[in-house]
């Protein structure tokens, strides 16, 4: 480990005796060894962050026959549009259902935007389904957000719709 290396005797003079100084040299070997084992034990034993992900069911591919009905008055449709703004209106905007169309309304993705419409909807309605139709020129991350919106309102009964071309129509007449 360590070691004491004694110098050589010189010439003796007469006269005063001086201690004889010795030199220390410490092996860093065995130090270097424990620090990598330490390394080495922390690394294996500690638990890494695992990534944060939202769980999604998809349900299985519908048959032509298993369609499942939404009632106008429970329904709440959101449309995704370009430059991240989002429109909504209460119930279902489909040829034959209703004789007047449905008051379009546009919001953002802020607190105080579609997530203070859904709750204001979900106090008003009970048994509420909301559908998100993105268009075309929506982004990825509206997606993200509104289904980070529908975990934050706890909002149950939610689905993917493909948009139709009633709503187009509706988004250009804003």
């Amino acid at each position: 480990m360590a070691e004491i290396q004694q110098q050589a005797a010189g010439k003796s003079k007469p006269g005063k005796r001086r201690a004889k100084k010795m030199s220390t040299r410490i092996d860093m070997t065995p130090m270097v060894d424990l620090a990598f084992l330490l390394l080495t034990f922390f690394m294996l034993t500690t638990t890494f962050a695992r990534p944060y992900t939202m769980e999604l069911n998809m349900p299985v591919k519908p048959r032509t026959d298993d369609v499942t009905k939404v009632r106008e008055s429970q329904a709440m449709t959101i449309v995704l549009g370009a430059g991240h703004q989002v429109y909504y209106f209460a119930g279902l905007n489909a040829p034959g259902l209703t004789a007047a169309k449905p008051e379009l309304h546009t919001t953002t993705f802020a607190a105080d935007g579609i997530r203070q419409a859904i709750r204001e909807r979900q106090r008003r309605t009970a048994g509420l389904v909301v559908l998100i139709k993105p268009s075309a020129e929506s982004k990825y991350q509206d997606m993200v957000g509104i289904l980070d919106e529908m975990n934050i309102t706890k909002q149950p009964k939610y689905a993917l719709v493909k948009i139709t071309q009633e709503d187009l129509n509706l988004l250009k007449n804003k």
